[in-house]
């Protein structure tokens, strides 16, 4: 696969960061299959990092499915290098039965060494397989990713996970409570974001609170992050104005919110990640649904999580691509990296068909001193 993304330095507004020349993680144009769906990432001991991926059907839906079942690799050298591939039984057990398909899209790692996971239950009866949703589950290892607990439902309704953090011992979860029996966004009042909380290191979780926004009409996906000041800001995507980030803000923890309005993202975001390197905030994803033609990952650089600078295109005209996540590890030497997965198309758009057939790939970005 030629490397579309290039080594290179970007100014940001903390200062300029370098972005590596990404490599392949799973070459699936080689297998024959695809990847869409599930980058959760954990460091769960010092340099261990497991990274979840979705082994998927590259001719279902021309591989923009969940057609398939979640794997994972673990990383002894801070991401130098992946031992060999293992199989989320669970994952493909349900694969099996043709009720659900799986995706693991967050976990995080406990100070106990627990590694959670939370799963996206889709129906595996829909052309692509990944809408509607089910009850979302989450299971527990307790052995570096070894062996995993049975899966328990995380909560009483149907919906989507879309991000969860661990700090001072508890975990958030962001749940947007939306079936997707009809669209992935916000289109009935029940549609809500709600968090939920554990604070023995996953053996249970309750609703924490609701994300109140004034509206969640055309709202979905969704990331959250504790800000320098202790503040935590969920963010979602809004489907009818990829320029602005709805935004809540939290002066304690999620119990109670205030409404920031919209964080103006200049060439639009459209599945936000957000993170802290060196002080400085950094967003990726696709940019918008059709910016830059038929898909581009995006980057912008902000001091406070919610004025971001104009953004850097990466790569574009790749389609269905750019679903991404991201880890924060501190190496040996003192320093923080940004390790940023996310999913790229392997074929070329110029032969003029449509096709969501994507490899996983790995990036590493880290503050220039």
């Amino acid at each position: 696969m030629k490397m579309l993304l290039k080594e290179q330095n970007i100014d940001g507004v903390g200062g300029m960061i370098h972005i590596s020349e990404p490599e392949i993680f799973i070459d699936n144009e080689k297998k024959g299959r695809s990847g869409h769906c599930g980058h959760a990432l954990a460091e769960f001991d010092k340099g261990r990092i497991i990274d979840f991926y979705s082994n998927t059907s590259a001719k279902r839906f021309s591989g923009h499915s969940a057609f398939g079942w979640v794997e994972y690799k673990i990383s002894d050298d801070y991401g130098k290098s992946w031992g060999e591939a293992n199989v989320l039984e669970f994952s493909m057990k349900e694969f099996l039965d043709g009720i659900h398909t799986v995706s693991v899209e967050k976990a995080v790692a406990c100070n106990d060494g627990s590694i959670v996971i939370f799963c996206l239950m889709n129906s595996a009866n829909t052309i692509p397989c990944y809408e509607p949703y089910d009850i979302p589950k989450y299971l527990i290892s307790r052995d570096g990713g070894k062996s995993w607990s049975e899966p328990v439902d995380l909560l009483n309704h149907k919906g989507r996970v879309y991000d969860a953090v661990y700090k001072d011992g508890e975990i958030y979860v962001l749940v947007f409570c939306n079936d997707a029996e009809e669209y992935f966004w916000g289109s009935k009042k029940e549609h809500i974001y709600r968090i939920y909380k554990s604070s023995d290191n996953g053996k249970s979780f309750y609703e924490h609170s609701v994300v109140d926004f004034p509206s969640t009409t055309g709202l979905a996906y969704g990331n959250m992050i504790f800000t320098q000041k202790n503040e935590l800001i969920v963010y979602a995507y809004d489907v009818n104005d990829e320029l602005n980030m709805p935004c809540m803000i939290s002066d304690d923890s999620g119990k109670t919110w205030r409404i920031f309005g919209k964080s103006f993202v200049a060439k639009k975001i459209r599945n936000p990640q957000v993170n802290i390197l060196d002080g400085q905030y950094i967003l990726h994803g696709r940019a918008g649904e059709n910016e830059a033609g038929t898909g581009a990952f995006v980057i912008y650089t902000s001091k406070n999580g919610i004025d971001w600078d104009d953004g850097k295109i990466l790569v574009e005209g790749r389609p269905a691509s750019f679903y991404s996540n991201n880890l924060v590890i501190r190496f040996p030497d003192g320093r923080d990296r940004m390790l940023v997965q996310y999913s790229e198309n392997y074929n070329d758009p110029e032969l003029g068909v449509w096709s969501g057939q994507v490899n996983v790939m790995h990036m590493w970005i880290e503050t220039v001193k």
